[in-house]
């Protein structure tokens, strides 16, 4: 089973598992505008979405990310994320 799986429901709304010590299943959206700030024309909203748990996983326990959100809030909390398309040590290709 995959760490992180990804399910595309809507245009902007996904669901995302992640199986670690447990499994947690969370609702995430993925605006447009969030998509083009973030994604920065190098990623699929799906490999945005997954290097973004990824990068959330290094910084705080599965149990601790939000069940549903919108993937700009992660910024709120970790300025860091805002250059999260350049970060090359979260590889996105599995």
């Amino acid at each position: 089973m995959k760490l992180i799986d990804i399910k595309k429901i809507k245009e902007s709304e996904f669901s995302v598992t992640v199986t670690k010590e447990t499994i947690t299943r969370h609702t995430v959206f993925v605006s447009e505008s969030t998509f083009s700030t973030f994604g920065n024309g190098k990623l699929t909203k799906e490999q945005l979405i997954k290097k973004s748990f990824l990068f959330l996983l290094q910084r705080e326990p599965q149990s601790s990310i939000l069940q549903t959100f919108d993937l700009s809030e992660i910024a709120n909390y970790f300025p860091e994320y805002e250059n999260i398309a350049n970060i090359g040590w979260i590889d996105v290709s599995g």
